[in-house]
């Protein structure tokens, strides 16, 4: 019976280490994944890190034109502005003028006929 007993022990301790075995060699394996997931977190964060920069320095430059952008439309709408005030000041002489021209027109034709009568 003693025999029967040593020999179930060892069938026991035998069956033991290869379970023991088996679990050294899967958590081998997890460690191995772990490793490497962890180096393409790693490997990503600092993409993200650089793409950040990158975002930073893009949005930093669009916000620098956006405002030059802002001030070619104010000097243009000033600029506009003021053209259309000069259009509209020039079709005021012309029109001024012109009539201007119309009377001393005709006070030069009143002033010839007077002439002519003396």
């Amino acid at each position: 019976q003693m025999a029967n007993q040593g020999a179930s022990v060892q069938k026991y301790v035998t069956d033991l280490v290869k379970i023991l075995e088996n679990l050294e060699k899967s958590r081998d394996e997890l460690d191995t994944q772990i490793t490497k997931e962890q180096t393409e977190k790693d490997e990503i964060e600092t993409n993200i890190e650089t793409l950040n920069v990158e975002l930073e320095n893009v949005m930093e430059a669009l916000k620098k034109k956006y405002s030059a952008l802002e001030e070619y439309n104010k000097t243009i709408e000033e600029s506009e502005g003021a053209f259309n005030k000069i259009v509209e000041s020039s079709q005021t002489l012309l029109h001024v003028t012109k009539k201007e021209k119309n009377t001393l027109a005709k006070k030069k034709v009143a002033v010839m006929a007077n002439k002519e009568k003396e």
